[in-house]
């Protein structure tokens, strides 16, 4: 179920884009579309280090 919701929603981000009346538009769609996703795999990927390294301390 949620891969098909990845794909509706590419789908929507690829209309978007083909409406936008700038390349800016384009940009902003494109950075607010990935840049969630970036913040949680980089917060996931510290709390990995983070555990991996009190776990080697003891």
């Amino acid at each position: 179920m949620g891969l098909f919701l990845l794909f509706q929603d590419a789908s929507e981000i690829e209309k978007k884009m083909q409406e936008a009346p700038d390349s800016s538009y384009e940009i902003g769609i494109a950075i607010g579309t990935y840049l969630p996703f970036v913040v949680l795999v980089l917060i996931a990927y510290a709390f990995y280090y983070y555990s991996k390294k009190k776990k080697s301390r003891e």
